[in-house]
């Protein structure tokens, strides 16, 4: 027990910045209707001078690995197999599909722009996927490297730019097209890379545009399982032969994979499952936030605009895959 609260007052300080930061962030979202995430992290990257603090430093690197890890593993608590199955077959094979093209397609870019190809892998995770959160998760489980938060940062980044941008274009995008309100749902859920920017550009639709779009959203976050555990073997595939090889599977993505059992077998109360989602968010920013602490804002600027045509290039190809698909009436 004292051993318990030593290693508690250790991490104190730097779990308490890293909290206040994500107090901050949070108020800054709903205030000026900007993602979370974004604030957190360009928060953070204002701060960064604090992980070089020894009292701090603990607590901080405790944030941005532990609550990270928790955070994503709750996750599962928000996908169950009764949303997926009252889609309907057509939009969940369209979005496997998708997910897997896209980060296939953007490997193969990065390669060619001369990227590594784990970039590309994680870009594309993240526009594919669900947007920050996926691309935490995906950082989460790839292998160590030194500029591997950096590129999770920029990725971050990006990818909460143009998920706003989405979310105020895609319905206009959606009207001029001519969709029907469940087309458009599923156009939005397939294409906007955040839930929080699906939800406000479906229900600002219909009702019906808005749950279409968050059961599609859904089952592309249910794509993130299989996605992290392949991201697991390319980082076991990776181990050097001298040293320890990482479990077939970390523990967060176990912890996920049975939380999205338990949500599916089970008649969890909505309760449970709302608090498990916001207790999931917050995890979420306040490591966000603590990453960006670690980060030097200098490194991101020298990245340069080819990350950033790489990650446009992939918004772009989603959409318009998808809207092609809708308008060939294979959905």
């Amino acid at each position: 027990m004292t051993q318990f609260f030593e290693r508690a007052s250790t991490l104190a300080p730097g779990v308490a910045v890293s909290l206040v930061l994500a107090l901050a962030a949070t108020f800054l979202s709903e205030h000026y209707a900007a993602p979370v995430m974004l604030f957190a992290l360009l928060l953070g990257l204002g701060f960064n001078f604090l992980v070089d603090i020894g009292k701090t430093r603990p607590g901080i690197e405790f944030s941005a690995r532990a609550l990270l890890r928790i955070g994503i593993a709750l996750l599962g608590l928000r996908i169950g197999a009764s949303q997926i199955a009252a889609l309907g077959w057509q939009p969940v094979l369209m979005v496997v599909l998708l997910v897997a093209a896209l980060i296939v397609g953007s490997i193969v870019l990065a390669r060619a722009m001369g990227f590594n190809p784990l970039f590309g892998f994680l870009s594309g995770g993240a526009t594919a996927i669900c947007g920050a959160s996926a691309a935490m998760a995906i950082a989460a489980s790839l292998p160590a490297h030194e500029r591997k938060d950096q590129a999770m940062l920029f990725t971050v980044i990006v990818v909460s730019v143009l998920s706003t941008v989405a979310m105020i274009a895609y319905p206009l995008v959606a009207d001029l097209a001519g969709l029907t309100d469940r087309q458009a749902g599923i156009f939005l859920g397939a294409t906007i890379h955040d839930v929080a920017q699906v939800v406000g550009a479906g229900y600002a639709i219909s009702p019906e545009a808005g749950d279409t779009a968050v059961i599609v959203k859904l089952v592309r976050v249910a794509m993130l399982l299989p996605v992290i555990m392949v991201a697991g073997q390319i980082t076991r595939h990776d181990a050097t032969a001298g040293s320890e090889r990482p479990p077939l599977l970390p523990w967060f993505v176990v912890a996920f994979a049975i939380l999205v059992i338990v949500n599916s077998l089970l008649a969890l109360p909505s309760a449970v499952t709302a608090g498990a989602g916001e207790l999931s968010r917050w995890c979420l920013v306040i490591s966000l936030a603590a990453i960006g602490m670690k980060t030097r804002p200098g490194d991101l600027v020298k990245v340069g605009i080819k990350p950033v045509v790489l990650m446009l290039v992939q918004t772009v190809l989603l959409a318009g895959i998808t809207m092609a698909v809708i308008k060939l009436g294979w959905l």
